[in-house]
């Protein structure tokens, strides 16, 4: 591999790492949140895989002989954002979460396929493979969280209307599935 222009691949690595670290952060606040088993585990695997997605990041990182920046000092973006907490009843926190995932996971998709154009520019097979491979988990990640918007957020109307609640509407169904 040629070692010219190897640069911005090493800094998406960097901030890869950096960002993955964060969301795992994130995803596990929003898995301690709620009583709804169904998305707290859907949260709490996607922290899992943030947490091995940096590891893997890292490990392709180290190979360049870089150590990632530390968080406050690297300029990459905090995906701590801000969460509904006053005012707002749990359910409506949860179908925020739920949006602010399927945001994130969609443009860690987005981040990947730049890392992967980018490596394949220079010529870094190695990298570009590793970018397109773990654009999938990100995919799937807001696949997942898109199919709970529905059933969430009608039950989270039905908490704030509860004088209008129609107890024939069945929020939710196996596999998360508004019937």
């Amino acid at each position: 591999m040629p070692n010219t222009g190897i640069g911005p691949v090493r800094r998406l690595l960097n901030e890869a790492v950096i960002s993955a670290a964060s969301l795992e952060t994130v995803f596990r606040k929003f898995a301690a949140e709620g009583d709804d088993e169904d998305v707290q585990t859907a949260f709490v695997a996607q922290a899992d895989t943030a947490r091995i997605q940096q590891e893997r990041l890292t490990e392709r990182l180290d190979r360049f002989g870089e150590v990632p920046a530390n968080t406050k000092e690297s300029g990459v973006p905090d995906f701590t954002l801000p969460v509904l907490e006053t005012g707002h009843i749990q359910e409506e926190r949860t179908v925020h979460h739920l949006i602010t995932a399927f945001a994130i996971q969609a443009g860690a998709c987005a981040f990947f396929e730049v890392l992967a154009n980018t490596a394949a520019a220079v010529a870094d097979e190695e990298t570009r493979a590793l970018a397109k491979q773990m654009q999938e988990e990100p995919q799937a990640a807001a696949a997942k969280m898109f199919s709970f918007i529905r059933s969430r957020s009608k039950i989270a109307y039905n908490m704030l209307t509860p004088n209008e609640l129609d107890p024939a509407v069945e929020t939710k169904a196996f596999d998360n599935r508004v019937v």
